[in-house]
């Protein structure tokens, strides 16, 4: 039977941002979870290389922030960048303190606060602190185990967030969100979840890309409900491509982190020949759209099905013990990399672009927040630098929990919301419809709408959008949601919101490289989706 349930702040995402928001709140609010699955399948916990931070006393707040606009092709909010690194060594301190085991230097401190720091593409110093290279698992296993041991803090998992619920929905006075509608998949009902603040942390939408590094949950959830629940969108044409993803039958979806290039590793082609320093004075630390379109090139121009990473010329020891991970999992498939190259291709990763915020996480609805991947905030601008996204949501979430602290004690617990209506819906006897939908938008956003793209090819994914998401509002209409259904659901959506966003930006720049307009424009300026108009706008 299907519940209410009453929240202080309702969390939609279990990862970094969404525990790090509800860690930071006060005890005497009750706060929800939530994870599509289980907790521990988001991005955060694969993630390998680490989170930027200025700790090192030979780097400064000044480096970091124009490393960040360099690689923002000139996209950054510049405010947003300080705001964010500004605030990265006490979000370092505040892991340090709930007990991350980050790797330390060996010989003792020397700066960093006595840990290891890498470098990353992009960075001019060293400043990427990481727990060897399994950060993400060692950052949630941590934030996890703490809020476990918080009463306040209840963790569901086998949650899919539906709906937002909005006062403009239900036909109120205002424009608030007033929580949301929950499929609880132990039960098969659509719960109705109060909550007097709502938090969007449901990562990004890799997913709507044929190959990519991330889970199967990255599909775009937090910024669909967002648009469908008036929220505008922004700069959702810059999807980034990470250049080393494992290429290999047996391996799925398995990233090659970052970091092995900070430490030495050259891209090479099948004769051994490096090719990056034809493209990139920066040669194998270019940053991940140079990179990425190298690759690509390279592909095609040989009709290669891949390229090598190679750092077999580093001590064995030095490999396996700064890559554990990388080392055990292509050891498994046979591929010892102290002493082979790694075959390597590019596959989507990041969402640039997301929910409009300001630098309190706030959205353009009263009472809802969006943090980490599903949100805009201005830092990353047209390609995100290495290991800033971390940083993103750690400094983020806890922006945002001051600023629900500071006006909780104002806003009333929303009443008589209504029950999900599921009385004219049956049950689906056609889910491979499902399946052959997603299976053909990841396949066309791929061809149309990936590393390099032209008008026509996204012309060509705006009809094939436009005609799936009709079938699928159909499908939706008539019968009972479930995960998979929700998901294609979010996707085909944000799918639709990357393809105007594309076709509105006539430049290449950054993570959006077209042949039809190959140079970049004389004014940078964000592309901005209002959903009331339905149209793209851009602005200075």
């Amino acid at each position: 039977m299907a519940r209410h349930l009453e929240f202080d702040v309702l969390v939609i995402g279990s990862g970094a941002a969404g525990l790090t928001l509800a860690l930071n709140l006060p005890a005497t609010l009750l706060i929800a979870v939530l994870s599509k699955g289980e907790l521990a399948h988001g991005s955060t916990y694969w993630a390998q290389g680490g989170v930027a931070a200025v700790l090192d006393e030979g780097d400064t707040v000044e480096a970091h922030v124009q490393d960040t606009l360099v690689a923002g092709a000139g996209l950054c909010d510049e405010a947003a960048v300080r705001f964010t690194v500004e605030h990265s060594r006490e979000a370092m301190q505040w892991l340090i303190d709930q007990g991350v085991p980050f790797t330390r230097e060996q010989d003792g401190a020397k700066g960093g606060l006595g840990f290891h720091l890498t470098r990353e593409g992009g960075h001019s110093h060293r400043r990427i602190i990481h727990a060897a290279d399994a950060t993400g698992m060692a950052i949630f296993d941590t934030l996890l185990r703490t809020a476990e041991g918080r009463p306040n803090i209840q963790l569901l998992s086998q949650r899919v967030a539906v709906d937002l619920i909005t006062t403009e929905k239900l036909g109120r006075q205002g424009t608030r969100c007033l929580g949301a509608y929950v499929l609880d998949r132990t039960s098969d009902q659509v719960d109705t979840l109060h909550a007097r603040f709502t938090v969007l942390a449901t990562g990004g939408a890799s997913k709507a890309y044929l190959y990519s590094t991330n889970q199967d949950s990255a599909s775009g959830d937090g910024i669909a409900m967002a648009w469908r629940a008036g929220c505008s969108v922004a700069n959702l044409e810059f999807n980034q491509f990470h250049p080393t993803c494992l290429y290999h039958p047996h391996a799925r979806s398995f990233l090659i982190t970052e970091a092995l290039r900070g430490e030495g590793a050259v891209l090479r082609l099948p004769d051994g020949e490096r090719f990056m320093p034809r493209f990139d004075p920066r040669a194998d630390l270019a940053p991940r759209d140079v990179v990425a379109r190298a690759i690509d090139h390279e592909m095609k121009r040989l009709g290669i099905d891949c390229v090598f990473l190679d750092i077999s010329h580093k001590p064995a020891d030095f490999v396996q013990e700064h890559f554990p991970t990388v080392y055990r999992r292509c050891l498994e498939l046979g591929i010892d990399i102290t002493r082979d190259p790694i075959p390597v291709v590019p596959a989507a990763h990041y969402t640039c672009g997301g929910v409009r915020v300001d630098e309190h996480g706030r959205s353009d609805l009263a009472g809802l927040y969006a943090i980490g991947e599903t949100s805009c905030t201005g830092l990353h601008g047209a390609n995100r630098m290495a290991s800033n996204s971390l940083l993103e949501c750690f400094v983020y979430a806890r922006s945002a929990a001051l600023d629900i602290q500071a006006q909780e004690a104002e806003i009333a617990m929303p009443r008589d919301l209504p029950d999900w209506d599921a009385s004219q819906v049956t049950d689906s006897d056609e889910d491979v419809v499902i399946a052959h939908n997603w299976d053909e938008l990841r396949r066309f956003m791929w061809d149309y709408v990936g590393i390099v793209r032209t008008s026509k090819r996204l012309v060509r994914a705006r009809h094939r959008i436009r005609l799936l998401m009709d079938e699928i509002d159909e499908f939706y209409s008539n019968y009972r949601v479930s995960r998979d259904l929700i998901e294609l659901r979010n996707l085909a959506q944000v799918a639709e919101l990357i393809i105007e966003s594309a076709l509105a930006r006539q430049e290449s720049r950054g993570l959006h490289f077209t042949l039809d307009y190959p140079q970049l424009a004389s004014t940078a300026r964000d592309t901005i989706l209002v959903p009331r108009t339905d149209a793209a706008r851009s602005e200075a």
